[in-house]
């Protein structure tokens, strides 16, 4: 037996959740369909520490952090930006506050509140949602799904895709997906790991360091540099600044943290000039550069052999190339890179080969830093393609 439905969304994260908000919104009968137990798990991990839903940024600096897909999302972002992204909260009844760097947050810093509100909206549209659902393809024309009661087949006017990337399996963004689309000719672009940490084989002298954060750095890899911070971890660096600068490290560019990044080179030349008497070289470094313990152990361990030359030191300490063994696998990442290709899908976001069916969020070929950036172009693709879709059923139905 085969279930009828005006549009199916497939993953109930946040791409999938929006698309199907603005379809009920239009009137349609939605299902929601979710592999996992429950919706929405990778959007609560997140807010476990505190759910980043955007950066306060004017749409011409936000745009600007989402690498060569600058283009592509410029319309869907426009549409649907960091102002905009907190007037939805704002509605679903979400008090917000800005931090210190422009990042917004709940004030409540959880998701679930968020989501409950935004699930009861969607139960209020008539959207119905199904859980320990997997999609596993097509059946001739039909979606085809394996469940707790056995194999089940739907069809629809129209799909919406939203299965996320390839990170945090557990939680549903697998990628298990692309060989369907792939079987069918959909151009994909392989997963590579994003937002991701390094992995260094630290030194027997680096132990002490563990779970120390490195303040007041600066990273540069390529044509990405940050200020953001790094932690000192048992299997290398983690933290925003090395997701920052990850994908050009991913790419084969060489990383360098500045130690000092408010103290020019000769400055620093200087006060490593300055007579240190009877002190140590290690006393003297510490006492005129003030390091403090993590980034002193970090410069001895990617220095060793320090020079003893100040001004070679002083090169080293604003450009110290951090030796390590690649990005975390890619299921540790927080996001992947690779998915749908741009050229598969027309400007609203449908496969160009097969119309009715949209693609949103992760799953699209793009990438962006943390700090708001992820979950921002999530909610904006996939309500750029709720509402393609939504439009597309009101244009068939004219027909």
């Amino acid at each position: 037996m085969t279930e009828i439905w005006d549009a199916v969304v497939i993953g109930a994260g946040p791409a999938g959740l929006m698309a199907a908000e603005e379809l009920g919104r239009a009137g349609h009968r939605v299902l929601v369909i979710e592999a996992k137990p429950s919706v929405a798990r990778k959007f609560l991990m997140a807010g476990k520490s505190g759910l980043n839903l955007t950066k306060d940024e004017p749409f011409e600096q936000l745009i600007t952090h989402y690498g060569g897909a600058v283009d592509w999302l410029a319309p869907m972002i426009r549409a649907f930006d960091a102002q905009v992204v907190q007037d939805w909260a704002h509605e679903l009844g979400s008090e917000l506050f800005t931090g210190s760097t422009g990042r917004v947050f709940p004030t409540v810093m959880k998701a679930s509140p968020l989501l409950r509100a935004w699930l009861a909206r969607l139960d209020g549209y008539g959207v119905q949602i199904r859980t320990r659902w997997r999609w596993t393809g097509w059946e001739d024309t039909a979606l085809a799904f394996e469940t707790p009661e056995g194999l089940r087949r739907i069809e629809a006017a129209s799909v919406v895709l939203a299965l996320g990337g390839a990170s945090w399996a557990r939680l549903g963004s697998d990628g298990a997906w692309a060989p369907f689309l792939r079987e069918r000719g959909v151009g994909l672009s392989p997963f590579q790991p994003a937002n991701a940490g390094l992995l260094v084989e630290w030194s027997d002298h680096m132990k002490p360091q563990f779970g120390q954060p490195l303040k007041g750095i600066a990273l540069r890899a390529g044509s990405l540099a940050t200020r953001g911070e790094a932690v000192i971890s048992e299997r290398g660096l983690e933290g925003g600044g090395i997701y920052t600068v990850c994908a050009a490290v991913r790419d084969g560019a060489v990383l360098h943290m500045d130690l000092l990044p408010d103290l020019e080179a000769a400055e620093i030349a200087r006060r490593l000039s300055r007579p240190r008497g009877k002190a140590s070289f290690a006393n003297h470094l510490r006492k005129v550069l003030k390091l403090g313990a993590a980034r002193t152990a970090v410069l001895q361990e990617f220095g060793r052999p320090l020079p003893q030359d100040a001004q070679a030191l002083a090169q080293l300490v604003k450009a110290l190339p951090v030796n390590h063994a690649g990005l975390r696998p890619m299921d540790e990442a927080i996001s992947t890179k690779g998915g749908v290709c741009r050229d598969a899908l027309n400007d609203n976001l449908m496969l160009k080969q097969f119309p009715g069916i949209f693609c949103a969020g992760e799953m699209l070929d793009w990438e962006a830093p943390t700090g708001g950036y992820l979950l921002t172009a999530c909610l904006a693709t996939g309500r750029w393609a709720g509402r393609a879709a939504a439009d597309y059923l009101a244009s068939s139905a004219t027909r």
